[in-house]
């Protein structure tokens, strides 16, 4: 991937009509400087003090015991992989300035070269001398990102069409409580998966209501939304699901399901096919998602409502029942990741079980650049993000709980604050259209 110039400044041109001036960024290379010298500082400064010998071994295992391939594990001495990676890192800091200098954007692949640097060299650091499970790390990363990237994915189908989607996690909740609810109920967890997406555009239908038919401050209905369900399925949780839980909160779970020959594929095998039904319909909804936006008539008209509602209402569009079913979509995308939480990971419903994920979803969204597969990506990093602070708890790392708790947010705060720079959403996002 060749990196691209930046565009130019029209308006930064002098009077008598110079060349204009090139914009550069310096967000890459300040946030490349900032993490190498964190890196300097733990590896070299604070090391690792508690451990015995001059070069403790890290142990990557790379198979599980069932799996029919058994790759011998990875070991890596601390020493010489932070000298390495802290070498790879300036290199990559000196190259992300020398682009800035010439106005040439950072590729994304020196990004993502310079963060696996990084993260191999705090995993090393911080589980010196004792066993990474490698393979259980990106499968509970893979797990924990599920309702993430249906957030996701819901988010930018209804921003793409014009409409803010603050109550996400609103949606999320209610399709886990309706999904624990329907699923005990039946005996089914279909039958919950088909409520929790029931419950998520019904939650989407009174934003769109507010939203499109009488003009409310898309920001402020989702935000009212999101305290609405929270109260709503606490109540309903403490008066019905408590007193009765064998009846209304013990739904049955989906089981995983190993795809035969694909499962058995060394690393990606168990990591990406041995999951449940609802990560396979994951898998699907990504990929017709990015299909629908960009290669149908249907994503081209949903985008042309995002971006120039007025244009679209000329040549025929529908732009309020384009956004109102939409909007009901992207709420049921997302209801159905709610269910996740309890028929695939708890097996019941909690108060505020989903705990913050809808808008880390959103982060995703914005951090993915309002695109299917970048926001998946986004989800992907903040999910590992989460489930690496429960690997590190487990493997003895000397890293503070406290900070281990809040890593998923500076994640999140970073990744949005730090990389994403100035993005443009969809034109028309948050903005009512009244036809004239």
């Amino acid at each position: 991937m060749t990196a691209a110039p930046a565009t130019t400044a029209p308006a930064a041109t002098t009077p008598g009509g110079a060349s204009p001036v090139a914009v550069r960024s310096w967000k890459a290379p300040i946030a490349f400087a900032i993490f190498t010298v964190i890196a300097i500082l733990l590896f070299f400064v604070v090391g690792r003090p508690d451990l015995e010998g001059d070069n403790p071994i890290t142990t990557y295992r790379l198979s599980e015991g069932r799996d029919a391939i058994q790759l011998p594990p990875l070991t890596l001495g601390l020493a010489e992989t932070t000298i390495v990676v802290v070498l790879l890192m300036v290199a990559a800091t000196v190259g992300a300035v020398l682009l800035s200098r010439a106005a040439i954007r950072v590729p994304l692949w020196l990004t993502t070269v310079f963060a696996v640097l990084f993260l191999v060299g705090f995993l090393t650091w911080a589980a010196a001398g004792a066993t990474v499970p490698l393979i259980g790390l990106l499968a509970g990363a893979l797990t924990v990102s599920t309702p993430l990237i249906f957030g996701s994915l819901g988010g930018v189908i209804s921003e793409r069409v014009g409409v803010v989607n603050i109550a996400i996690e609103g949606q999320l909740l209610g399709g886990a409580f309706m999904a624990a609810m329907l699923g005990s109920l039946t005996g089914s967890p279909y039958v919950g998966l088909l409520g929790a997406m029931v419950a998520g555009a019904l939650v989407s239908f009174v934003l769109a209501a507010f939203a499109i038919r009488y003009f409310v401050d898309q920001v402020i209905v989702g935000v009212v939304l999101n305290v609405l369900v929270l109260g709503l399925t606490s109540f309903l949780y403490s008066t019905v699901m408590v007193p009765n839980a064998e009846t209304f909160n013990s739904p049955e779970k989906f089981e995983r399901i190993a795809i035969p020959l694909l499962s058995e594929i060394p690393v990606l095998g168990p990591i990406l096919f041995r999951q449940t039904v609802i990560v396979y319909l994951m898998y699907l909804a990504i990929f017709l998602v990015w299909f629908g936006l960009f290669k149908t008539r249907w994503g081209l008209r949903l985008r042309a409502v995002g971006e120039h509602p007025t244009a679209a209402d000329t040549v025929g569009i529908n732009v309020r029942a384009t956004r109102f079913w939409n909007v009901l979509l992207a709420g049921a995308i997302v209801g159905g990741g709610g269910a996740f939480f309890t028929l695939a990971a708890v097996g019941s419903f909690g108060k505020d079980m989903t705990n913050g994920a809808g808008f880390i979803a959103l982060a995703a969204v914005i951090f993915g650049r309002w695109d299917p597969i970048r926001a998946t990506l986004a989800a992907l990093l903040f999910g590992f993000a989460t489930n690496l602070q429960s690997t590190l708890s487990i493997v003895g790392s000397p890293v503070p709980s406290e900070f281990m708790l809040m890593l998923p947010y500076v994640v999140t705060i970073v990744a949005v604050a730090g990389f994403v720079g100035l993005s443009r959403p969809p034109a028309a996002s948050g903005k009512p259209y009244l036809k004239a």
